[in-house]
């Protein structure tokens, strides 16, 4: 099993980077060095209670290539924060690589910005990631396959062709070619893993599971999309970073590996089950107007993952860790409610 005791993690003041980053200083030995853009989905507030000698926060951008060089370099302290230095002045051993734009809905409307940072963001790590001969994993999603019919016994696999069906998921897909072209051709030394649906804490309201608790929090009818029956794989996002350790720890270079909790459920029974667990009517939500292309079902086997790394999910009861993220939405208002106005409105104008 190979050791890392200091990784960059880009993006990882989103939700699923931050819980990332906890995770490891938590769980390993390592100094996480967090590279982030701290764009509407970055909150620096979501490494709070990181101790200081274990993180360095760098405020920037995964396209800005003389930023990345300094960093794996061991130069790019003057953009991190004060007195962060410390494990961090010691060389790059990985770079986890979380950033991206994630949000079909906004992919839907401005697909540039998804380019330039799923595509060419991932270009410019990897390059900085091949110069310096720097391990990289890079987080991928299940969205890349495109959706298999309701009714379809089968999973999605290592082995499933791709098959975009948004601006978003195209985006990612072409980052995981850039990807498996870099390790072929130039030998980087890389692995994937495309997860399915994340949730848990710090996630932002524009999600589905987080839009609805708020909703009901502020006294708003949760919204449901199209018929409610588009189906989603969950998993805890704990278990996604357990995971992503043992992969970037232990994965075979050049392989993918998919991520997932056998966690299947229709969109229509997670939102009532929020609503049951909340004190709400089942049926006390709305209907709203689907998203275009919207995809039918998600659904991961993780059988490679299990087999070869012996990693399984700990969150194995959705109910439990449904309760357990309400419970902190309940609990840090402060963290959402400054920008819940504005998301709403975001999605009215849509008539979401």
């Amino acid at each position: 099993m190979a050791e890392y005791r200091n990784i960059i993690v880009t993006g990882g003041a989103g939700f699923i980077g931050s819980n990332f980053a906890h995770w490891v200083v938590k769980n390993t030995d390592a100094h996480v060095t967090v590279l982030d853009a701290l764009t509407y989905a970055g909150n620096r507030a979501n490494l709070e209670g990181i101790p200081a000698d274990r993180l360095t926060f760098v405020h920037g951008d995964i396209c800005d290539a003389d930023l990345v060089e300094s960093l794996l370099a061991g130069s790019g302290m003057g953009a991190a924060d004060a007195g962060a230095a410390g494990a961090a002045d010691a060389p790059v051993d990985a770079i986890v690589h979380y950033a991206a734009e994630s949000h079909n809905d906004n992919s839907i409307a401005d697909p540039a910005p998804f380019v330039r940072t799923n595509v060419q963001g991932t270009f410019t790590l990897l390059e900085a990631a091949r110069e310096h001969d720097v391990r990289f994993h890079h987080i991928s999603t299940d969205e890349v396959y495109g959706d298999l019919a309701l009714d379809d016994p089968t999973r999605f696999t290592e082995e499933t062709p791709y098959r975009p069906s948004s601006p978003y998921s195209s985006t990612k897909a072409s980052s995981d070619l850039l990807v498996r072209a870099w390790c072929r051709t130039y030998g980087v030394r890389a692995t994937i893993s495309n997860c399915s649906n994340n949730y848990g804490p710090y996630q932002h309201i524009e999600k589905f599971i987080p839009r609805q608790i708020t909703n009901i929090l502020c006294g708003r009818r949760p919204k449901l999309y199209g018929d409610g029956l588009n189906v989603r794989d969950w998993i805890h996002t704990e278990d996604h970073s357990r995971a992503v350790w043992e992969v970037l720890t232990k994965g075979r270079i050049g392989e993918t590996y998919l991520i997932g909790a056998d966690g299947e459920r229709n969109n229509l029974e997670v939102l009532q089950a929020i609503l049951e667990r909340m004190g709400k009517d089942p049926e006390d939500f709305d209907w709203v107007r689907d998203r275009p292309g919207h995809d039918r079902r998600y659904a991961i086997d993780a059988g490679k993952l299990r087999r070869e790394l012996g990693w399984s999910p700990i969150h194995t009861d959705f109910a439990e860790g449904l309760e357990a993220t309400i419970r902190w939405y309940e609990e840090n208002r402060s963290w959402w409610q400054a920008v819940k106005q504005v998301t709403e409105a975001k999605y009215a104008a849509q008539g979401q």
